[in-house]
């Protein structure tokens, strides 16, 4: 199945991307942290993979650690869906 195509018919995965997101906008994770609290190893749960496969996380380097954030397309995404939750409402 293609990556698009599974996220499309599975609003968990797609919801819990967005979850993920929020929580790293809120400030710098180290990517111990991020690996502790989002790497699953149940192959329905994939959202930490499908966030770095679709280039919505990034990982930076600095001083010897891993920060992850969320990168452009991930801000965007994020943004996008606010202003359409907003509309909806």
């Amino acid at each position: 199945m293609e990556q698009e195509e599974r996220l499309v018919s599975d609003p968990v995965v797609e919801s819990l991307i967005l979850d993920l997101l929020r929580w790293l906008k809120e400030r710098e994770r180290s990517y111990e942290e991020v690996m502790a609290a989002w790497r699953t190893s149940c192959l329905r749960l994939t959202v930490w993979e499908d966030a770095n496969d679709r280039g919505l996380v990034t990982l930076q380097h600095a001083n010897g650690w891993g920060f992850v954030t969320p990168s452009a397309a991930g801000v965007a995404l994020l943004n996008q869906h606010e202003r359409s939750h907003v509309r909806a409402n």
